[in-house]
């Protein structure tokens, strides 16, 4: 009976979608309505071809591409190769360059290597709802540890991230030396909370958004991406500390915008509500584990940084009070403390 009801949460979750989508279509005709030459003349993004400077600061390290079973993943990598190797993961609708911060601090004592992962930036975009089942993403993390010349790692992640470092911890620890998440639930637990909580529900409405077909899609598309920029730099959501500059604004903007980028972020959310992750999300976690959680998170309450502990036993959480949901580049300094401190202990 358990597929009854995951499929009918699932489509309740897209009736849900669909009233979200007609409210964002209604907001968009209103705003050509009130400014139709402005909003026409601005509507379409422009190209971009060229990659933004900063990704090719070479204090970040160099870009590389790795061919895995099924795919083909770009990272960047900086640091000795003899040294232990610490593994980024991304969120949503992020990339490698999210991690600029924790590369420069940590490549003297570390392999760093920043992915993108598949789907995202210059990694590949595999076609279909299905090529971002989360068992594809962790057999993607199992396969990469080896292919750099590694058994184990440090793994460092942000948001979706976070839920696949979880996720993969939970199916293969002994790979993982130390695991550091940020301001990411653990699924077993977020769908525990969510149940129960309907403040967190309400702030998960684009969870259900995303469901819905193309439209999500266009509304980050027009206006040159606007969304995208409002995610990070915006007055509800954005960083709250730290300032982000218009060429890094750029950049995600330029990554988002590869060819079927869009489609294939969004696809992670589509596929976590119609494929649901296997039964090993319950299992524990041995590794030792660092929750670093920015307080003013307006996607994910501050509950959510502790309640892993019920399988994660070797859990320390760490609140940075004033930094956002991206909370690793708005309080970098802070966050490359504490993971030091922790690393060290």
């Amino acid at each position: 009976m358990g597929w009854i009801t995951q499929k009918i949460q699932y489509y309740l979750a897209l009736s849900f979608g669909f009233f979200f989508a007609a409210m964002s279509v209604m907001g968009l005709i209103w705003r050509f309505i009130r400014h139709p030459i402005k909003s026409f003349t601005t509507a379409w993004p422009k190209t971009r071809d060229v990659m933004p400077a900063c990704l090719n600061d070479p204090t970040l390290g160099s870009h590389g591409f790795i061919h895995l079973e099924a795919i083909r993943l770009h990272y960047v990598a900086c640091g000795d190769e003899t040294k232990p190797l610490m593994l980024f993961l991304h969120g949503f609708p992020e990339f490698w360059y999210s991690w600029r911060h924790q590369i420069r601090e940590f490549k003297k004592d570390y392999r760093c290597v920043a992915i993108d992962l598949r789907g995202y930036a210059d990694s590949d975009k595999p076609s279909g709802v299905a090529a971002y089942k989360t068992e594809k993403m962790i057999a993607d993390i199992k396969q990469l540890i080896p292919a750099m010349g590694y058994s184990t790692c440090v793994l460092v992640s942000h948001d979706w991230g976070g839920v696949l470092a979880y996720q993969f911890a939970a199916k293969h620890q002994d790979m993982i030396d130390k695991l550091i998440v940020m301001n990411a639930p653990h699924s077993a637990s977020f769908q525990e909370y969510m149940r129960k909580n309907k403040s967190q529900a309400k702030k998960s409405w684009y969870i259900m958004f995303f469901q819905t077909p193309w439209i999500p899609e266009i509304i980050f598309w027009m206006f040159d991406y606007e969304t995208v920029k409002q995610v990070f730099t915006g007055k509800r959501g954005g960083l709250a500390v730290a300032k982000m500059s218009e060429e890094d604004v750029e950049a995600y903007k330029y990554a988002l915008s590869r060819p079927g980028g869009l489609t294939a972020a969004i696809n992670y959310y589509r596929a976590a509500l119609r494929y649901p992750v296997g039964k090993f999300i319950n299992n524990i976690i041995e590794t030792p584990t660092l929750v670093i959680w920015g307080c003013k998170d307006t996607a994910l309450n501050k509950d959510l940084a502790a309640m892993p502990a019920k399988f994660v036993p070797n859990l320390t959480v760490k609140y940075v009070e004033d930094a956002s949901h991206w909370v690793q580049m708005d309080s970098p300094e802070q966050v490359n403390k504490l993971m030091r401190e922790w690393l060290k202990a």
